[in-house]
């Protein structure tokens, strides 16, 4: 008997290691969207101390510019901050999860993704929740969803699906014109809600990705004059948002109405001189300057630490922008390139914009800053877009050339060879 169970011990034991060799680890269970969080690229590091750094001055500026709003609200000075930070704890997960995340899979399912964002944009005109004027959130309870801060990361995915796939054909302007319009009618449903503001955001970083892509001068004219014409013909059907827009090249004409934002944030620029009033010791928070925690919090920095804080942040999305495109210059896959320089494009552009409205260079159009101002999914899909660069920054992998190319000549040219009776199909002279 000692001798039989012996031996079948001998003969059960390889059967007990296959099968538990041949079972799945947990980890691997998920190898197929994820893979280790990457470690060890200089450029990587540097995108998220730039971040870490915006986030960290982003919080205590918002915890300065929101304190009358709270009050105003009837709760706790710090009821804002303390709301913003447990979005912070999403925006963290979120870039985890896109610093993990397979690009080749995410790239792959763009077009799939960009399509359910144009879904969110269609329901936020259905159901949307409005306030301040404009419908643009979907209550989702636990969050108050805002489908057009995604579309922003769900445009620079599917430009980058849309290159890969397509480069061959996207130099002739009829399949430019029907590759692009899932980008183009989600950038029109985020106009209806209203915001223009950041229905330009979307329509700029396709632009600029196509244009790094390899877009020809002649098309990129063309799709910038159409803009144009929209814009105008928009402005000419509202004229209530056409005063509004063009109210920062006067806005003394009309101080108590479409100046007064503008005008409250010079004087508050102004006061704070060139070292500031002191953290927390802002006037204009207190019921003068209106959104002083979202589009104007660069004026709460201003006022506080007066124009040596607003150089810091200045300067910290200068490093963010030279960080990124870094990350896009050793990139060895094109397509991933294009990544980057959509995030890149995008949070500069952001910056730049909420930069110059809040001091008069251009209009105010509600686009927010950057890691900066209150707003729970804009944080959140700026992290995210920060772990996706961080990604990138690790990535080692290598495609096929992209570029776009204009091939009407090439075309007309090959048609005429085949036409002309003294050449070939090649275009080779034919021999006698």
């Amino acid at each position: 008997m000692a001798r039989t169970s012996t031996r079948a011990r001998l003969v059960r034991a390889p059967r007990e290691r296959v099968t538990r060799e041949s079972a799945p680890a947990p980890a691997a269970r998920t190898a197929w969207l994820f893979h280790p969080l990457p470690r060890g690229d200089a450029n990587g590091r540097m995108v998220l101390v730039v971040t870490t750094l915006l986030l960290t001055y982003g919080t205590i500026a918002l915890a300065s510019a929101s304190e009358g709003q709270s009050s105003a609200n009837g709760a706790s000075s710090f009821a804002l901050l303390i709301r913003d930070g447990a979005y912070l704890v999403f925006g963290l997960v979120a870039l985890y999860l896109m610093a993990r995340i397979r690009l080749d899979l995410l790239v792959r399912y763009a077009r799939q993704l960009t399509y359910a964002g144009i879904g969110l944009l269609v329901a936020v005109e259905a159901v949307g929740v409005s306030a301040n004027g404009g419908k643009r959130w979907l209550n989702l309870k636990l969050i108050n969803l805002q489908p057009s801060e995604l579309f922003k990361l769900l445009t620079v995915l599917y430009v980058a699906w849309l290159v890969q796939r397509h480069h061959n054909e996207l130099g002739r302007a009829r399949q430019l014109f029907f590759g692009t319009v899932p980008v183009t009618l989600g950038a029109g449903l985020i106009i209806l809600e209203p915001d223009i503001g950041t229905s330009s955001v979307v329509l700029a970083i396709a632009f600029v990705m196509l244009a790094i892509a390899g877009l020809s001068r002649k098309l990129l004219a063309r799709i910038a004059g159409g803009g144009l014409i929209v814009f105008a013909l928009y402005m000419k059907a509202k004229p209530y948002a056409a005063a509004r827009f063009f109210s920062f090249l006067h806005p003394t004409h009309d101080p108590l109405g479409g100046g007064y934002q503008l005008i409250q944030s010079k004087i508050g620029l102004g006061t704070g001189g060139l070292t500031g009033l002191g953290l927390g010791h802002s006037r204009e928070k207190w019921g003068l300057l209106p959104n002083p925690h979202t589009d104007f919090i660069f004026t709460i920095v201003g006022e506080e630490l007066g124009y040596i804080g607003a150089l810091v942040v200045l300067g910290l999305f200068v490093w963010f922008l030279f960080a990124g495109l870094r990350v896009a210059g050793q990139c060895t896959n094109p397509v991933y390139q294009l990544l980057a320089v959509g995030i890149t494009t995008w949070i500069t552009l952001e910056a730049i914009i909420n930069i110059f409205s809040v001091v008069g260079w251009w209009a105010v159009t509600g686009i927010p800053l950057p890691f900066f101002s209150y707003g729970g999914t804009a944080l959140i899909t700026e992290l995210a877009a920060v772990g996706l660069l961080y990604n990138v920054a690790h990535d080692r992998s290598r495609a096929g050339d992209v570029t776009i190319r204009e091939q009407t000549v090439a075309h007309r040219d090959v048609r005429g060879a085949e036409s002309s009776p003294g050449r070939d199909r090649y275009g080779h002279p034919r021999g006698r």
